[in-house]
């Protein structure tokens, strides 16, 4: 996530991320350092912290993107194929999880005249639960809080907990080593429970891999395609998606080829990718480029792309800024149901209103960056 890469790291701990508890009270919820990005686009997102004092969660550290290199201005968003992407998810309702950042400060800041247009835009949308620290002991009864309250809603959970994550950016940590990380995905798999739920794999883990040498790519691909064999076998009815990064970081045919390596390509790890996460890049433009993405990738016919919507209505700034940038605007509303071929929703991946680290700590709620996004 060189520069435009999705800042999911440097938002840190507690953006975008839900947090969820069992009864030891553990807190999964990431605590990176706050530092500048070397590049000139959004790094990667983080998200909110995942956890809370009740079996619920809360949301974790989603990062910005960041861009690696410069990049054309965007089109304008145009209404895309008409026709639904037949590996859409049969469940017709994302699941809005009720412990998130925003929602604390709603319900604490009644008065606040900022509060309608923030709760009503913000706060009442479903958007994705992040798993950012390594805690292997609480692991499983905290995912299993969110998917067993999910019940015929969808749930969009996002484990972030890959060694070297942000290449020891701002949402730096994780597992020790990829041994325990493999132990953990495997406990977190068990906290999937059989219900339907997408799974936004490592977002920055295979489009930021740039500080690994050649044997740790090597070694990080084969442990995330063993993590989509292990989620999708724990529940069938799981959607593993996996990091494509975003249009203006690495070309289509690049980022196919870096993702054939960590298994995406393969029906028994993958449903196909993400893009966007924590970026502002254009959904016509995402949409394009997932598909260009999924063209070069090949395997079966039905794999298909997610797209975080959560900050994009406005596009992407000119200037490339990435830190909580001035002029943004909230992207399409989450979905199921996109209309736009082999793109199976939109998603809030990175939750709105949690901050890059420009208008408050990284993945920290930031009132008046959500008031801006929600009138943008």
């Amino acid at each position: 996530m060189v520069a435009v890469a999705s800042v999911v790291a440097a938002v840190g701990a507690v953006a975008g991320m839900v947090s969820a508890l069992d009864e030891g009270g553990g807190e999964d919820r990431a605590r990176p350092k706050v530092t500048k990005s070397p590049t000139l686009e959004p790094l990667p997102a983080v998200p909110t912290p995942s956890a809370s004092e009740s079996p619920s969660a809360k949301p974790s550290p989603a990062r910005s993107s960041a861009a690696p290199r410069p990049e054309p201005t965007p089109k304008p968003s145009t209404r895309r194929p008409q026709k639904p992407s037949t590996a859409a998810p049969a469940a017709d309702s994302l699941y809005r999880h009720g412990d998130s950042q925003v929602i604390d400060w709603v319900r604490a800041n009644r008065g606040d005249p900022r509060r309608p247009l923030i709760e009503s835009r913000i706060a009442a949308r479903p958007a994705a639960v992040w798993f950012a620290d390594y805690e292997p002991g609480t692991i499983t009864s905290r995912v299993r809080a969110v998917t067993s309250a999910a019940g015929n809603r969808v749930p969009v959970v996002v484990p972030y907990a890959i060694p070297d994550r942000d290449c020891g950016g701002a949402s730096e940590g994780g597992a020790p080593d990829l041994a325990a990380y493999d132990a953990w995905i495997e406990k977190f798999a068990a906290g999937l429970g059989s219900g339907e739920v997408i799974v936004i794999l490592e977002p920055d883990a295979i489009a930021q891999s740039e500080c690994l040498d050649a044997e740790g790519r090597t070694a990080r691909n084969a442990s995330l395609a063993r993590a989509g064999r292990t989620l999708k076998a724990a529940n069938p009815g799981a959607r593993v998606y996996y990091d494509a990064g975003h249009s203006g970081w690495n070309s289509a045919a690049e980022q196919a080829g870096r993702l054939r390596a960590a298994g995406a390509a393969s029906a028994a790890s993958s449903d196909g990718v993400f893009t966007n996460v924590s970026n502002f890049r254009r959904t016509a433009d995402e949409a394009a480029y997932a598909r260009r993405v999924l063209s070069a990738l090949g395997g079966p016919a039905g794999l298909g792309a997610v797209i975080d919507t959560s900050r994009n209505g406005n596009g992407a700034p000119a200037d490339g800024e990435w830190c909580d940038p001035a002029g943004r605007g909230l992207g399409q509303n989450p979905t199921l149901r996109t209309g736009d071929a082999r793109i199976d929703a939109y998603l809030w991946i990175k939750l709105p209103g949690e901050s890059d680290g420009c208008r408050g700590e990284p993945g920290t709620f930031s009132p008046g960056y959500a008031y801006d996004l929600a009138r943008g």
